[in-house]
């Protein structure tokens, strides 16, 4: 199976399919870059679907296929339909869920089920062409079924082909309105009044309204509805020039459908997330987009464009802008489109439609549907204290359901503004986060099937290691070479083979999993100084420590080699398993403990491939195989490290040693690892080069005694178990220190690391074997310890083991017994841990 995508590049992404939208494609298309337009819709057009325009003197529907073909026969530009783009991060990083099938019902078959895709988009400009949502209006008992929005009335009526009532009244205090009375009437529906809040109702749309014989009342509301499971009727009332209802007895009209429109808002929700500004408009009385922050630009109607050739223009000439912004030339002259729409005038904003039946505070005046909050709800929010915008929300509920405050969101901050006297721009805004519609976690994280349940990890050198019939392990999510078998070798044989090669000559292992953290900042040493056991301020640039990290309760949690690669910069290496969990330990310490210290880190694990020579030629071969740098002990002690040239590759190269042999770790650009490793290989074969797997290497540590977090510990193991008391500082604090000094910790009958070696050399001990001072015949009997790790050491001929034994420090020299499932019972004698070169001879070269 092929690794997960990376994301997609692309030189412009349009969102939004719509008019702006399409208008932006051809622009950026028509020109040659790159580009995405995706729609959350399963057909583009947006508000076109759902009216009668005409552009360019044909249909809006043959406009929209005409542009979708010219698109389609454009190489370079990728079209998604039914596709959201949810959410919008940093450095123009997009993600966008594609519902690939829908199909539901009893006999649906698994293939029919629903299944989204992910997209990860990497654009250089985005056009965010995401339109406008239309806002209820706030009259009395406006909840009651049969009252809808009048834009979504006229989507059933022209897209969809129903009419959701016989008898309609449109309130509105815009002129949008007047289309859908116009659309209701040529299906057939009777329209007993059009509501206007504004003072005059003057244009073509209304002119053509009234041409049907359709009654217009202006400087009028619905100040209540009728009816309990059907809306049945409303109460029509005259307004005041302050837009209080006059005194007298309202008219009552018998309807079944209530079509209101309270304006249009602008979608801004993405690019709110791009980090850009907003802007309050008075006149549209709705946030538009401001001073971005990001690559992006909004276009037609999400930029507070409204209207057919005005949003068409503005689409286009975002779509140049990002041409432009590329450096990149538009093609052609803008072209003109030309439409047939209305004048739809102006817009009275009245947020709270008064009541004519006693409801002053907005209790049945429903600002949003799905969570119930009325206008009462925010002025209670308001006496209560919760005065902040982001209080009121939680308070309320208001917009927190899967509408997000899409259509309640201005008019909720407008009616918390009224009450608490202050203008709307200074109440603010709810922070609008991804995503901007629901997303399934299956979407985000993939299906968890197969191999698809935890994604592989490859180093750049896997296909060598393939090629060369490696057997694998898991490491975290990383494959590793296990062992390197021969043909007719046993994994025995090739790991006694590699162990052999690589002390007696040269073994090469990839190292690439190790974790790898960029610690920088002007306090970076100061936090080592308390992540780490032992002191770092005085380390020197060029100069590698080992490091023991605890946890708070003192048990060791990793360990590793740290560098010092400037003033202000470390490298720090952990183990392969714990490179995410000791990255998240030191972020939540720095964002919530030490939060005013300067340091920055950064995981680039995967920026570097490792590969680690070791053995008595690992020198020779480094200074053969074209290396600018001197590797005498001299120019380049142990634990050192140095920068210098591979192969003609720049890389970083440390001295230390896992193995016990003279060795270096060779770190070089992740895009070079393959053509750096077939160098060392080319020029090692003189000297009988072998690659080892981790088997290997397991066996090689253990007979230097060096532990393996995870295996000679289990989260119950202290520094002092293991006899590595001299890496604790006395002189300094650090994280664990005080979790250390219980007095549980302190025991002299604790577990402690030994060595183990067995009276028969070929008696090799099971990891986990339990250990006793007394055997018997029969359980049972008192364990006092267990073994951590054992191999057969083929480089001195006999097996070795490393193991916990209570008080085992003061032990060495007494005999231990293993027994075992079979009834055996093996003895061996407890020893130190380091069973090969004590002195470090060969180590240091």
């Amino acid at each position: 199976p092929r690794p997960g995508p990376a994301a997609a590049p692309r030189d412009v992404l349009v969102v939004g399919g719509g008019p702006a939208g399409l208008a932006a494609a051809l622009a950026a298309g028509r020109s040659g870059a790159r580009v995405m337009l995706a729609d959350e819709q399963n057909e583009l057009g947006g508000t076109l679907l759902s009216g009668h325009d005409t552009i360019d003197g044909q249909p809006a529907a043959d406009w929209i296929a005409a542009t979708i073909a010219e698109l389609g026969a454009m190489e370079n530009v990728r079209i998604k339909t039914r596709t959201t783009v949810t959410g919008y991060f940093d450095h123009n990083f997009l993600i966008a869920a594609e519902r690939v099938t829908d199909h539901y019902g009893p006999k649906a078959t698994p293939a029919d089920l629903p299944r989204q895709r992910l997209w990860r988009i990497r654009a250089k400009r985005v056009v965010l062409a995401t339109g406008s949502l239309e806002r209820p209006l706030l009259f009395s008992h406006n909840d009651v079924p049969g009252v809808m929005l009048a834009g979504a009335v006229r989507s059933y009526v022209n897209r969809f082909g129903a009419t959701p009532g016989k008898r309609a009244v449109i309130v509105t205090n815009n002129g949008s309105a007047y289309r859908t009375a116009l659309d209701l009437a040529d299906a057939g529906v009777d329209i007993a009044a059009v509501v206007d809040l504004r003072k005059t109702a003057d244009g073509p749309l209304a002119d053509a309204v009234r041409e049907k014989g359709i009654d217009i009342r202006v400087n009028s509301a619905v100040v209540k509805t009728h009816g309990v499971h059907r809306v049945k009727a409303v109460d029509v009332q005259e307004l005041d020039d302050s837009g209080t209802a006059l005194a007298w007895q309202p008219e009552r009209i018998d309807c079944d459908l209530v079509c209101m429109s309270g304006g249009w808002s602008p979608a801004v929700h993405l690019f709110s997330q791009s980090r850009g500004k907003l802007d309050f408009n008075e006149d549209l009385a709705c946030f538009v987009p401001g001073e971005p922050f990001a690559a992006a630009q909004s276009a037609g109607a999400a930029n507070g464009v409204f209207g057919l050739s005005a949003g068409l223009a503005d689409g286009y000439a975002a779509g140049e802008g990002a041409l432009k912004a590329l450096g990149l030339k538009p093609k052609g002259k803008a072209p003109a489109f030309k439409t047939d729409e209305g004048d739809e005038g102006t817009l009275r904003t009245l947020w709270i439609v008064p009541s004519n039946d006693g409801d002053a505070h907005g209790r049945k005046h429903f600002l949003d549907h799905q969570n119930d909050v009325t206008a009462a709800d925010v002025g209670l929010a308001a006496r209560e204290g919760y005065i902040s915008v982001e209080h009121v929300k939680r308070y309320t509920t208001l917009g927190m359901g899967t509408d997000q405050g899409k259509t309640s969101n201005v008019p909720g901050l407008a009616i918390l503004a009224e009450v608490l006297d202050k203008p709307i721009p200074e109440v603010g805004t709810t922070t609008f986060r991804p995503p901007y519609t629901p997303v399934t976690f299956g979407t985000i994280a993939g299906r968890d099937v197969g191999f698809l349940a935890d994604p592989a990890r490859r180093t750049p050198m896997h296909q060598w290691h393939v090629d060369q019939g490696a057997v694998f392990e898991d490491v975290g999510q990383w494959k590793r070479p296990f062992y390197f078998p021969k043909p007719g070798e046993t994994m025995h044989q090739a790991v006694d083979r590699e162990c052999l090669a690589t002390r007696e000559s040269i073994g090469i292992m990839d190292a690439t999993t190790l974790g790898k953290i960029d610690v920088q900042g002007p306090d970076a040493s100061k936090f080592l100084n308390m992540v780490y056991t032992n002191a770092w301020s005085k380390l020197e640039v060029g100069k590698c420590r080992y490091g023991l990290m605890l946890h708070e309760d003192g048990m060791i949690f990793d360990d590793g080699v740290t560098s010092r690669l400037g003033e202000n910069r470390f490298l720090m290496t952990t183990t392969s398993g714990n490179a995410a969990p000791v990255m998240a330990w030191l972020e939540e310490w720095l964002q919530t403990e030490w939060p005013e210290w300067q340091v920055y880190l950064t995981s680039v694990t995967e920026q570097w491939a490792t590969m680690t020579l070791a053995g008595p030629n690992a020198r020779r071969l480094l200074e053969e195989v074209g290396s600018d740098c001197d590797f005498s002990n001299d120019a380049f002690p142990y634990m050192g490290w140095r920068e210098a040239k591979i192969a003609g590759v720049p890389a970083r190269i440390f001295r230390i040693s896992f193995t016990g042999e003279m060795s270096f770790e060779i770190n070089v650009p992740a895009s070079f690892g393959m053509a750096v490793w077939q160098a060392l290989m080319t020029a090692g074969q003189k000297y009988a080069i072998t690659p080892f797997g981790t088997e290997a290497m397991h066996v090689l540590r253990a007979e230097k005694g060096y532990i393996i977090i995870g295996q000679e510990t289990d989260g119950s193991v202290t520094a002092q178990d293991l006899g590595m008391g001299w890496a604790l500082s006395k002189q300094k604090d650090y994280l664990g220190r005080r979790g250390m000094l219980r007095s549980d910790l302190q025991r002299e009958e604790r577990k402690q690391l030994v060595g183990l070696l067995t009276e028969n050399p070929k008696d090799v001990l099971p990891e986990g074997g339990q250990l006793v001072f007394e055997p018997r015949p029969k359980p049972p009997m008192a364990m006092v310890g267990h073994v951590t790790s054992s191999y057969w050491s083929a480089c001195l001929g006999h097996s070795v083991a490393m193991a916990v034994v209570k008080g085992g420090h003061t032990r060495k020299g007494e005999t231990i017994w293993c027994p075992l499932p079979s009834g055996k019972v093996v003895k061996a004698t407890i020893t130190d841990t380091v069973f090969y070169d004590p002195e470090g001879t060969r180590l240091h070269g």
